[in-house]
C-alpha cells in the first residue's frame, strides 16, 4: 500500500522531484493543499535543521500524516557562513534574486580568487504522526564568483560556480542540476532513511542531547 507524504512546499516543481525521488521509498507526495489544509510556518530558526524541523512537525500536526519539509541556502566561508539562514531575505525587506546577489557581491568584492569558497546547503525532516522524525542534510561546494552568469535557475545560482563543471548552477542543464544539488543530495538520503526503516528520533531525545 502506497503512503501519503505531505510536503511543506508551495513549489510544484519541488514537489514534483520530492514525488518522483520518494517513488522508490512506496510513498506518494502530495501538498499540504491536496489534503485540504492550510499551514503557515514562521521560518525563526537558527539553522538549516530547525527550520526544517519546523515546518514539518507542524504540516505532520495539522494533517495527522507523515510529513516532508526542507530548508536551504548558502554559506560562504570568508563570510562566516552567511547568509545562511537568511539567505532568501539576505538583502532586506523586498528582497529579490537580483537584491540578495548585489548585496553579496558588494560584501565579496575584496576577497581575492581562491578565498571564495561557498556552499549550498539543505536540511531535510520527516515528521511521524507518532511524533518521531529523522533530518539529514545534504551540501554542494563551489566557490563564488566576481559576477553572474547563465540564465537557468534561481537565487544564487548565478554566482555559484563548480570549478568540475567550470560553469556555474545557472549554466547548468536542470537534469545534471538534479543529479548533484544540495537538494538532491538530502532528499537521497531521507528516501534511504524511508526504505530502510532506520531508528527515529523523538522530541524528547533531542530535549536530552
Amino acid at each position: 500500500m502506497v503512503k501519503r507524504l505531505v510536503v511543506a512546499s508551495r513549489n510544484k516543481k519541488k514537489i514534483e522531484e520530492i514525488k518522483n525521488i520518494m517513488e522508490e521509498a512506496g510513498y506518494l507526495a502530495v501538498s499540504v493543499e491536496e489534503t485540504g489544509q492550510e499551514v503557515d510556518v514562521v521560518e525563526d530558526g537558527n539553522t538549516f535543521e530547525a527550520n526544517s524541523l519546523k515546518k514539518a512537525f507542524e504540516v505532520m500536526k495539522a494533517c495527522g500524516e507523515v510529513a516532508l519539509a526542507d530548508d536551504s541556502g548558502l554559506e560562504v566561508d570568508a563570510l562566516d557562513g552567511q547568509p545562511g539562514v537568511f539567505s532568501a531575505r539576505f538583502s532586506g525587506e523586498g528582497a529579490t534574486d537580483e537584491k540578495n546577489n548585489a548585496k553579496l557581491l558588494e560584501m565579496m568584492k575584496h576577497i581575492p580568487a581562491g578565498e571564495r569558497q561557498a556552499r549550498f546547503v539543505c536540511a531535510v525532516t520527516v515528521a511521524f504522526p507518532d511524533y518521531s522524525y529523522f533530518t539529514v542534510r545534504g551540501e554542494c561546494k563551489g566557490e563564488i564568483l566576481f559576477e553572474p552568469r547563465g540564465k537557468s535557475g534561481f537565487g544564487y545560482d548565478p554566482l555559484f560556480y563548480l570549478p568540475e563543471y567550470r560553469k556555474t548552477f545557472a549554466e547548468l542543464d536542470s537534469k545534471t542540476k538534479n543529479l548533484i544539488s544540495h537538494r538532491a543530495e538530502a532528499l537521497a538520503k531521507a528516501k534511504e532513511m524511508l526504505m530502510n526503516g532506520k531508528r527515529r528520533k523523538t522530541l524528547e531525545d533531542r530535549n536530552t542531547e
